[in-house]
């Protein structure tokens, strides 16, 4: 049975690109429809997965359109939020929002390092303050290895104070379990998630509500009985190590499209490069050894 309590597992949804480098907005409509009947509680688009930082204003309000156009139900969706500047922030905020939107994966500013808390906590006061009222289900996203701006557990505390009911969550992309029982402790009552899936069983053992993850791309209904049911399974470890052995971002996409039989998904974007052809048929072989076996993976 579902657990209704809790976040559940949402897809950082892998962005198709054309051969011209636009969005295939045909093959993420079928793809996130494919991650949601599989056992997917949501699909979260614009995250590091999802090249987020590289997609412009006019994709993202193509993407989100193409989205509810294919049936998903904008509750069902978050937006990845990825900015330096407050406006833009709020910008891609409310494209999101008003769209119906569940919520936001925001990010820190990320050009200065090593801000303090201070001046963070300025920066997401402006931004949710931008959004006039609209504010909702906030994740904020700490994922340190790629921002260098870390999310502290004081200043997570002084943002779920300041706008209650509106922080809604974290997302403790840092690879550090430490750093996840510290969240865990200190905001039990938000959402606490985990980005790296080898971490999961023992978060959710501990307390916390799921994930937004890459691998939900891959291995939906697997990720899906681990979250709502406890029901870990032994694949999924050497599946990251698998995939993390590789530049991520695009071993994820190709596996992708050998999951779909379709060479269309695997395209990246600019400064990312694709996997090369040995390179992915090497990858390939790995991963189909390990998830062939495992029951909710279908064949492409």
């Amino acid at each position: 049975m579902k657990n209704q309590d809790i976040f559940g597992v949402s897809a950082a949804l892998v962005t198709p690109f054309e051969a011209d480098g636009s969005v295939d907005l045909g093959r993420l409509r079928r793809h996130a429809r494919h991650l949601l009947d599989e056992g997917c509680d949501g699909v979260t688009l614009f995250g590091t997965t999802g090249e987020g930082f590289s997609i412009g204003m006019r994709e993202r309000s193509a993407m989100i359109a193409a989205l509810l156009d294919g049936g998903v139900a904008p509750g069902r969706i978050h937006a990845g939020v990825t900015a330096t500047a407050v406006a833009d922030a709020v910008d891609q905020a409310r494209l999101a929002l008003d769209a119906g939107a569940r919520g936001l994966l925001l990010a820190p500013p990320f050009y200065f390092k090593g801000p303090d808390d201070d001046g963070l906590f300025r920066w997401f006061s402006q931004a949710i303050e931008g959004m006039r009222g609209d504010a909702r289900g906030v994740i904020l996203y700490h994922i340190p290895g790629q921002t260098a701006v870390p999310l502290s557990v004081d200043l997570v505390g002084r943002l779920k104070r300041a706008f209650p009911g509106v922080i809604a969550g974290v997302k403790d992309s840092s690879g550090d379990p430490a750093t996840t029982k510290a969240f865990l402790a200190a905001h039990g009552e938000l959402a606490i998630l985990v980005g790296d899936e080898r971490q999961l069983a023992e978060a959710m053992a501990a307390g916390a509500q799921g994930s937004i993850c890459g691998m939900a791309n891959l291995v939906p209904g697997l990720l899906r009985r681990l979250v709502h049911e406890g029901a870990d399974s032994p694949a999924i470890v050497p599946l990251v190590d698998l995939v993390v052995s590789y530049p991520v971002l695009p071993a994820i996409k190709a596996l992708v499209a050998h999951m779909h039989g379709d060479a269309g998904y695997a395209g990246t974007r600019a400064p990312l490069s694709d996997l090369g052809p040995a390179q992915s048929a090497t990858l390939i072989a790995a991963y189909d050894a390990i998830a062939a076996p495992q029951p909710d993976r279908k064949s492409a």
